[in-house]
């Protein structure tokens, strides 16, 4: 078995959110999971050599499957195209839960994922199911909550200040019970802080140690929604500032950063 431990979306060398990628694994799903919850880290991707050029990407956060992670794609990439060379041509994941097709591309020192908007769960949602889920009676939005996915749904919120979003301690059970019961990926909670740039926390981890430094499906999500390219930041409270850059391309969104292999794997 082969382990890669990747730093993913890091807004300097150094930092990031963390990803295992795997290659020659534990086959069974059940082995898997065991693998990824005995981890010390957010997620990992096992990789498998598919039926025909495409490799296919099965991912793992310590409490369950999921059927898209994008920093650990990320990750993925930055093993891949090391091994190919710089002047590869793009490479081609699939996902093993619902078979998306990922092309991954390098662009100079960034990695980018190539994504489509996917349906989301026919889930009303409003104001105060945000405020319940956040356990903020009467907290204010800057506009209405929204389900957006490029593979993972996330329930989008906006609060109108940075104040609001770095206080937030909300009920994790709670999201996790709501989104099990919906399909549903979590809360990611946004707070606009430039014309194109966003700052966020991702809500969809029982333990609050696990917050994630970096969602790149919900930047994907609000890229999605927003219809236009964004500036992600986001991990900055919790020691490993991240950046996430997406760009819209002939009908993709394109969700990219650093990733920087660590030194001794």
């Amino acid at each position: 078995m082969q382990v890669h431990t990747v730093l993913c979306f890091g807004a300097t060398p150094g930092c990031g959110n963390v990803a295992l990628v795997i290659e020659e694994g534990p086959a069974t799903p059940e082995a898997r999971q065991a693998f990824a919850r005995a981890q010390p880290h957010p997620a990992c991707v096992f990789l498998d050599a598919g039926p025909g050029p495409a490799w296919v990407a099965d991912y793992y956060y310590p409490h369950a499957r999921s059927p898209l992670c994008l920093h650990a794609t990320l990750g993925a990439a930055q093993v891949l195209f090391a091994r190919a060379g710089d002047a590869a041509p793009d490479i081609v994941l699939a996902t093993a839960m619902r078979g998306q097709a990922l092309r991954l591309s390098r662009q100079g020192e960034d990695f980018f994922v190539a994504l489509q908007p996917q349906d989301v769960p026919a889930v009303a949602v409003d104001a105060a199911l945000a405020a319940w889920l956040l356990g903020q009676p009467g907290l204010m939005l800057a506009g209405a909550p929204v389900l957006a996915s490029v593979g993972s749904p996330k329930l989008l919120i906006e609060v109108p200040e940075r104040a609001t979003l770095h206080a937030l301690h909300p009920p994790l059970e709670r999201i996790l019970d709501w989104g099990r019961a919906h399909g549903v990926n979590g809360c990611y909670v946004v707070c606009r802080i430039g014309e194109e740039s966003y700052e966020g926390r991702n809500f969809n981890h029982l333990d609050p140690a696990m917050e994630d430094r970096a969602t790149g499906v919900a930047a994907g999500a609000l890229s999605a929604h927003l219809g236009r390219a964004i500036t992600l930041h986001q991990g900055g409270a919790l020691g490993a500032p991240c950046l996430i850059r997406t760009r819209l391309e002939e009908g993709e969104i394109l969700v990219g950063g650093r990733a920087e292999l660590v030194p001794g794997n």
